[in-house]
């Protein structure tokens, strides 16, 4: 009998981003290895230690503040403020939550992240990605790209080439602005044995306390107004392209 033929293997590879909206979370799940990069250049102005939430019917933002540092820093090289008070941090989101419906279970969540005995900005962001795909029912593997043994030196898609081999990648998904940009070439990845594709998230709506919808905040909000079964199903309304 001929030896069996090998399950294909997905890889999502992404920066760490402060409690991202959903299409990041359905990206985590619907890959078999989630790769975040650490040796990575902070960016400002990015979605790395930011995001928006509901206040008073309109997007505001929210923020983790940083202790400041050369342009050049990695993520892993960045720290967390010395000023930075997590219950002053939480109070805004709870006055602007405070009639939502999940806001007793999501609360002790945000407080958990929040809370993380650590300064580190990478470290804090890998313990909040983890501690929310938690909550979620993500069951998705988090690697972290220094743990795989790549050439440090390499760079946009030879980089991400290189840990798809490295996971034993047969299929690498992307989100679909990546494709907008033109920044990888399918013909190189399947050279390599490696379908490229592309998720595209599909437009989610649900009440937000009788207010015109807005869309695209923080997987915070989406918790906030819905039971984490109802975010799970969440998590599979997008289309691979």
């Amino acid at each position: 009998m001929g030896a069996e033929s090998q399950a294909p293997l997905s890889v999502g590879i992404m920066q760490p981003y402060f409690l991202p909206y959903i299409g990041y979370w359905q990206l985590m799940a619907a890959v078999d290895r989630f790769v975040i990069y650490d040796h990575i250049k902070y960016t400002k102005k990015g979605w790395i230690n930011r995001n928006r939430f509901l206040r008073n019917g309109a997007d505001a933002y929210f923020t983790l503040p940083l202790k400041k540092g050369p342009d050049h820093l990695a993520i892993v090289e960045r720290e967390i403020a010395d000023e930075f008070d997590p219950a002053a941090w939480l109070r805004p989101l709870h006055e602007a939550y405070r009639k939502a419906p999940f806001v007793d279970a999501v609360y002790p969540l945000l407080q958990e992240i929040v809370q993380a005995p650590v300064r580190n900005l990478f470290e804090f962001l890998h313990h909040s990605l983890v501690t929310t795909a938690r909550y979620l029912g993500i069951e998705t593997a988090i690697v972290v790209s220094s743990q795989l043994a790549i050439d440090e030196q390499l760079r946009a898609e030879a980089r991400v080439l290189a840990l798809c081999e490295a996971c034993g990648a047969t299929r690498y998904i992307n989100p679909i602005g990546a494709r907008a940009a033109d920044l990888y070439s399918a013909t190189a990845f399947s050279a390599r044995g490696i379908e490229l594709r592309y998720l595209q998230s599909r437009p989610v709506t649900y009440p937000q306390l009788g207010q015109p919808f807005v869309p695209w905040l923080s997987i915070v909000d989406i918790m906030m107004f819905n039971s984490p079964s109802a975010v799970r199903g969440m998590l599979g309304e997008f289309d691979l392209v």
